[in-house]
């Protein structure tokens, strides 16, 4: 018999404290979120994502992230994520001490116009602006897609629009490309081909599988994006999470899930 292939290496990031609180509705204590952060890194998961710096009065459950980034150590947040949407935000999560940045906007501009307030075009448009704050702060950024499979608004979105994201040169000071199913509407087909074709247009960035549930096929996904490419996979503890803009989408894929 020939010997089974080697597994890829794929690390796992938990996003519990940002998109798994974001529709708890009530503010969680930063002391208590940095209980969580120490308790994640001490069981050896290697990245988190921490908060975002969307509008408080909006997503309330993320308005204290900048104190959650005060209460971290320079150590703890080389290990740790904040969402950002503007070079504004990446300025701001910098100044708390945030070195490491998700600069997210949706493919589907009706999404991103609900999420953001802006078109997809606009925020690509911005992203040099982000890196250029990241970098000079000695910091990382990553360019997230969200509605990469679906949209709440459009409905299907085009892979080759996608594709077309993730080669723009705008994108190319990003370290990482997110592709997020937000809806949690992909099935394993649709997800390994896209990853699959994203790893060209990549050029050598890591490849992020963001995943949520909603129909159950949150594992199968993860393991169809690792085929297609990817090195990295999102979860929450206990499957919470979802987005405010997108009704009906359930929780992310619960981290102990991937992790078995």
């Amino acid at each position: 018999m020939n010997a089974p292939a080697a597994s890829p290496a794929v690390a796992g990031r938990d996003v519990t404290l940002r998109d798994g609180l974001q529709l708890t509705g009530k503010l969680l204590d930063a002391q208590r979120k940095a209980g969580l952060v120490r308790t994640l890194l001490a069981a050896g998961i290697p990245e988190l994502e921490i908060g975002s710096m969307a509008r408080g009065d909006l997503v309330p459950p993320m308005a204290n992230s900048l104190e959650l980034i005060g209460l971290l150590t320079a150590e703890e947040l080389e290990r740790c994520w904040i969402w950002v949407a503007t070079p504004r935000h990446v300025e701001k999560a910098a100044a708390a001490g945030a070195r490491n940045f998700q600069y997210c906007f949706s493919v589907s501009d009706a999404h991103n116009r609900a999420n953001i307030g802006r078109t997809a075009e606009d925020s690509l448009a911005a992203m040099p602006e982000a890196v250029s704050r990241a970098q000079a702060v000695g910091g990382r950024i990553q360019l997230c897609l969200a509605t990469a499979f679906t949209c709440p608004l459009d409905g299907p979105v085009d892979p080759d629009r996608v594709l077309e994201m993730v080669a723009d040169p705008r994108t190319a000071g990003s370290c990482d490309v997110v592709l997020a199913d937000t809806l949690g509407q992909a099935h394993p087909q649709q997800v390994g081909e896209l990853f699959t074709a994203a790893t060209a247009p990549a050029a050598g960035r890591r490849l992020v599988y963001h995943g949520h549930d909603t129909w159950g096929m949150g594992v199968a996904n993860a393991l169809a994006a690792v085929d297609g490419g990817a090195q990295v996979l999102d979860g929450a503890l206990g499957g919470l999470g979802g987005c405010p803009f997108a009704p009906g989408a359930s929780g992310n894929t619960a981290t102990e899930d991937l992790l078995f």
